[in-house]
């Protein structure tokens, strides 16, 4: 049995890309820490929250490499000369990633009561049209 590819439609010209990120999309992981939310916040902009309880502005990184929205958090060990007679909240690190079409733009990082919320906004593109003219050979 072969593979079906975008490339196996001849009238979907140039969505290589999109099998790309498909791929890189799924490839991507379902690890469940930390938890998040997508919401659409209106017909072009998004907000995703993560529940970064114990994380510190400091601990935290954003940023965005190739059209991936990348969020990392790693806290500090703080527990030298504590002694701990039950240990449930583990310094836990974390990498969380959100692939962004074309036009998506990140917009601000708010840390508010243990989430992190990250506003998103797409840019509506202008509807063109083109007439081509046809020469004779």
């Amino acid at each position: 049995m072969s593979k079906l590819t975008l490339g196996s439609y001849p009238h979907l010209l140039g969505f290589e890309q999109l099998e790309r990120l498909l791929e890189r999309s799924a490839k991507a992981g379902n690890e469940g820490y930390p938890p998040y939310n997508i919401e659409q916040t209106s017909d072009h902009s998004y907000r995703i929250t993560l529940a970064v309880a114990g994380f510190a502005e400091d601990d935290l990184s954003i940023t965005i490499e190739d059209r991936q929205l990348v969020i990392r958090g790693r806290q500090r060990d703080d527990s030298e000369g504590r002694v701990f007679l039950h240990r449930g909240i583990a310094a836990r690190q974390f990498q969380r990633m959100f692939v962004l079409a074309d036009g998506v733009e990140v917009g601000e990082a708010i840390m508010e009561n243990g989430l992190l919320h990250i506003d998103l906004t797409r840019a509506v593109p202008e509807t063109v049209v083109q007439t081509i003219n046809i020469r004779k050979g």
